[in-house]
């Protein structure tokens, strides 16, 4: 597989691009694999990558129902942050962000990772108060934010009307090494660069059962016929109870619809990420001067990945008082992430009731952001068979044990 580099790109343009080779291989099937990995979205990827490159471990299989990155990957707002409240939380979503800022020349391939600053307004006094002690943990954890004033807001989103008469900005936390990145291109280098070091990505391929012996997983049954694995990972989002039920045990979590949308395109009038928490949505503007625009996650169960108007309306409505000069722009498209949502609003990974299972779900409305620190720390999981430094503090036994990482403010509107 060839390396992209400057002289490729002019190689290839003398010969009209005709010598390029496919992004990632399409192989067969095989009937037994060392490792199983369920889902080829971010996360799924992202742990097979790291399993090939830290471990040494490439006779994994990625299997897909859909197509590789057609669930949440593809389907974010691509918010890039670590300001968390807890410990655990701030440790590994910053162990992520790190690794986005080197991740392109890691993959060698363009994430399109763009480091333009994250602010979460503070518009009531409660919200103030709360993201300075996040500040002052953020200090203690070592991960970088500082709070703003209203005027300083204002200096970095000159388009924010400050005094509005339900949501006035009293401040900002401000995390100026966050940002966003490509979503469709972090799935797509993580697919080729995993691909390269010969892991098998498999689509449309579904798996419809998981096969075990005396506790311990054996494999997996799928549409295409029975797979064999003495490592099974399931990194599947928002059906991770579907999968888990399938393997004999169930997950504290709740699948909900997270919402989003984006306005037809405008010329730059916004450089940075800003998330208004207190209105319930959050916007940035795209390389294409689209306005990327979210808001919180549906107050029912369901599966949709479609939207509602309703739900879109109750966001912008808020949003326009925020930011008057959006209130004549026409909606492009909107539509829905199936998201898993824990009590504690952090993630679940780790080992399972099921010998030789491991899994990696529970991210809510922080998926995105936390692609690279997740992968890495499951991969490490899995090689070991036990849960390392990031994994351990999040494993599914402490919910029997009362012993839960709140993350209910930190994770904000959506994220």
């Amino acid at each position: 597989m060839k390396r992209y580099s400057a002289f490729a790109l002019a190689r290839e343009a003398l010969r009209y691009h005709s010598g390029w080779s496919r992004v990632w291989r399409s192989p067969e099937l095989k009937k037994s694999y060392d490792v199983v990995i369920v889902g080829a979205g971010g996360h799924g990827l992202a742990t097979a990558y790291y399993l090939a490159k830290n471990h040494g471990i490439t006779n994994v299989a990625v299997i897909e129902k859909g197509w590789l990155g057609g669930g949440n990957t593809g389907r974010n707002t691509t918010i890039i942050r670590s300001n968390y409240l807890q410990n655990e939380s701030a440790a590994i979503y910053e162990k992520a962000r790190s690794l986005y800022e080197g991740l392109s020349v890691d993959l060698n391939y363009n994430i399109m990772f763009s480091p333009r600053g994250v602010i979460m307004l503070a518009q009531t006094e409660h919200e103030l108060r709360g993201y300075h002690r996040i500040a002052h943990a953020n200090a203690v954890q070592g991960v970088s934010t500082e709070m703003l004033t209203p005027e300083q807001v204002k200096e970095k989103v000159p388009i924010i009307e400050l005094s509005g008469p339900r949501y006035p900005v009293l401040g900002g936390l401000w995390q100026a090494r966050g940002g966003t990145a490509r979503h469709d291109a972090v799935a797509w280098g993580y697919a080729r660069a995993a691909s390269r070091l010969g892991v098998d990505i498999i689509q449309q391929t579904e798996v419809t059962g998981i096969t075990q012996s005396g506790g311990q997983v054996t494999g997996v049954q799928t549409t295409r016929g029975e797979v064999a694995c003495k490592k099974l990972g399931i990194v599947v989002a928002g059906h991770s109870g579907v999968l888990a039920e399938m393997a004999g045990f169930r997950l504290p979590i709740e699948s909900v619809s997270l919402q989003a949308l984006v306005s037809e395109p405008i010329k730059p009038c916004i450089d940075v990420v800003v998330m208004a928490n207190t209105v319930h949505g959050y916007l940035s503007q795209s390389d294409k001067g689209e306005l990327v625009i979210g808001g919180g996650a549906d107050g029912y169960n369901n599966y949709s990945q479609r939207g509602s108007f309703h739900h879109v309306e109750e966001t912008v409505r808020a949003l326009i008082e925020t930011f008057p000069i959006i209130s004549r722009l026409k909606q492009l498209r909107q539509w829905g992430g199936i998201v898993d949502m824990t009590g504690d609003r952090s993630p679940i990974i780790g080992k399972t009731p099921l010998d030789g299972c491991f899994i990696n779900c529970g991210w809510g409305t922080g998926g995105f952001k936390s692609i690279p620190g997740s992968g890495w720390s499951l991969a490490a999981t899995m090689a070991s068979g036990e849960p390392d430094a990031l994994a351990a503090p999040f494993g599914l036994e402490r919910f029997a044990e009362g012993r839960f990482i709140d993350e209910s403010v930190a994770a904000g509107v959506a994220h």
